[in-house]
């Protein structure tokens, strides 16, 4: 998975301000995408809460990379740091809404990774860091990178790493707070029916990691769903796999709704 994103990885003012309008209205009049998921996760609300002086971490693939700059990834709160898509959104909402707690944002994904991928680096740009609250969202390239032959990865095995991951990161971590994405895709560009059914057990997948570990979950995919009924998915996602500066925003806003309030 590339870095780059539709629109030439820019966010033009009067496409985001559309987006932001867009949303806030479907939020306030149907409680958000994803509503009905959110409302099966109301036994987790609150877990991944963000609090006074906390440092959030993003993690994951090309989606929460989003040409992040390396060289500045030590920096909080950086916007070359955070890249240009919902991880910059996302914390830039944290910021502007609670400027006052002193919070930390910082941004770890790296394009093309898998789960096991995590895994390989997870003490530095993870365990190191020391996150109170921990956003994960990776599952895209366990099955891309499959159809492409690629890798010879299975779900079982994307959940198992996932499951091994977590466990180590609480058991270093016993405080932290777990917020888990749903992979997602939309039908357009690279996306097309090989990918499914096989896609929607990652999903699944996902969601039981979610429930096991007592996190967030946030409904991507189920958010996105919601989301071609008012726009085509090429609207959202011009490849299927990354999100435009309009997919970013909403996947912003939901998480913020759901893990960042």
């Amino acid at each position: 998975m590339k870095p780059a994103l539709p629109e030439s990885g820019s966010f033009p003012r009067r496409n985001f301000l559309q987006t932001a309008a867009f949303t806030a209205g479907w939020f306030a009049a149907t409680g958000g995408p994803g509503a009905s998921a959110a409302a099966e996760d109301k036994a987790t609300a609150g877990r991944g809460r963000i609090g006074k002086n906390d440092r959030i971490l993003f993690q994951g693939d090309s989606i929460t990379d989003a040409g992040r700059s390396r060289s500045k990834a030590d920096l909080a709160n950086d916007q070359a740091a955070l890249g240009s898509g919902y991880a910059w959104l996302a914390g830039a909402g944290l910021l502007v809404g609670k400027p006052e707690d002193g919070l930390t944002v910082f941004n770890r994904g790296v394009s093309g990774n898998k789960v096991y991928q995590l895994a390989e680096r997870w003490d530095v740009d993870c365990l190191q860091l020391k996150p109170d609250v921990l956003s994960i969202l990776i599952g895209v390239n366990d099955i891309w990178h499959k159809l492409n032959g690629n890798y010879d990865g299975t779900v079982e095995k994307y959940e198992k790493d996932y499951r091994a991951l977590l466990e180590r990161t609480r058991h270093e971590l016993p405080g932290v707070r777990l917020v888990i994405c749903e992979p997602f895709v939309l039908r357009c560009g690279a996306v097309n029916e090989k990918w499914f059914p096989e896609f929607d057990t990652y999903r699944a997948a996902a969601k039981r990691v979610a429930t096991s570990f007592e996190a967030v979950f946030v409904p991507f995919q189920t958010m996105f769903d919601e989301a071609v009924k008012y726009a085509p998915p090429a609207h959202w996602a011009g490849d299927g796999v990354h999100p435009s500066a309009a997919g970013a925003a909403l996947m912003a806003q939901t998480w913020l709704k759901l893990a960042g309030a």
